[in-house]
């Protein structure tokens, strides 16, 4: 899941950022995951997705708009595994979504 760096259009833009702490056991996690990057990815509005996992993992997705987030957080696949990250796979989680005001970076060819 978001193995590379998100290439993301000129700000603004909004990033949804989600650190979580996983429960012990994949319990259907790792499926649903891929499920949800794919779902992600054909919403609209969305511009990208990062993500890491060691103890804690940290996922950012990019939206053209808080309605986009929005819409997708009402997305029905999506709100199915929201409620299993709550009952199956997550200790803690936070969501925070951020205006993306200014981004600069490197990429070596």
């Amino acid at each position: 899941m978001g193995d590379n760096v998100a290439k993301t259009p000129q700000p603004p833009y909004y990033a949804v950022i989600f650190t979580s702490l996983r429960t012990e056991g994949d319990n259907g996690y790792g499926a649903t995951a891929d499920r949800m990057e794919e779902l992600a990815q054909q919403q609209p509005g969305f511009l990208g997705i990062e993500s890491a996992r060691s103890d804690l993992g940290i996922t950012v997705s990019y939206f053209r708009s808080l309605e986009d987030i929005a819409a997708w957080k009402r997305h029905v696949e999506h709100a199915e595994a929201q409620r299993r990250g709550l009952a199956d796979w997550y200790t803690a989680y936070q969501v925070r979504i951020a205006k993306v005001e200014r981004a600069y970076g490197f990429e070596r060819d």
